[in-house]
């Protein structure tokens, strides 16, 4: 792969998942499910990014969080505690490997309409942030000066769902 593309230099991990009971009704299957997803996942894809980044001289990684990962909400307790886990992590790595060349930026985002928690995927709600503006946020990431690191994006719907 490496040879016909050139290598590695933006890594992405957009994967995740939720699932979302009161914990006395999460079971250990949907716990696993969704740490394995959301931040075990997370550290694979790193891991191997960063030994291909050492080959080329840098790269940059960006991981996307969740405003869930600093508040959390009930019947989010695997979620939260993915997404705080997942903000610990891009900042440790962002700090193991800056002076490598290597840039972690992480995005937080509020609701996004992409039908993430069983909404649907073609959830197009007005009040949502959509796809394209957290895609917009990442060609900005990764478009900025190498002298420049943008480590923590919070991204909100700008007129929240109306109650």
């Amino acid at each position: 792969m490496d040879a016909h593309f050139g290598g590695l230099d933006v890594l992405v991990n957009n994967a995740g998942v939720g699932v979302f009971r009161p914990i006395s009704e999460l079971s250990i299957q949907d716990w696993q499910y969704t740490i394995d997803t959301n931040l075990t996942g997370v550290f694979y894809c790193c891991r191997e990014a960063l030994f291909r980044f050492a080959t080329r001289g840098g790269g940059h990684i960006i991981n996307m969080s969740s405003l869930a990962g600093k508040n959390p909400f009930a019947g989010g307790a695997a979620y939260n505690a993915s997404k705080f886990a997942l903000t610990g992590f891009s900042e440790a790595v962002m700090l193991d490997k800056r002076n490598e060349n290597v840039r972690v930026s992480y995005i937080m985002p509020g609701s996004v309409a992409t039908g993430f928690g069983g909404q649907g995927t073609g959830d197009v709600s007005n009040w949502k942030i959509w796809p394209e503006d957290i895609a917009e946020i990442v060609r900005m990431m990764i478009r900025m000066p190498r002298r420049t690191l943008v480590s923590r994006v919070e991204v909100r719907p700008t007129k929240p769902m109306s109650k």
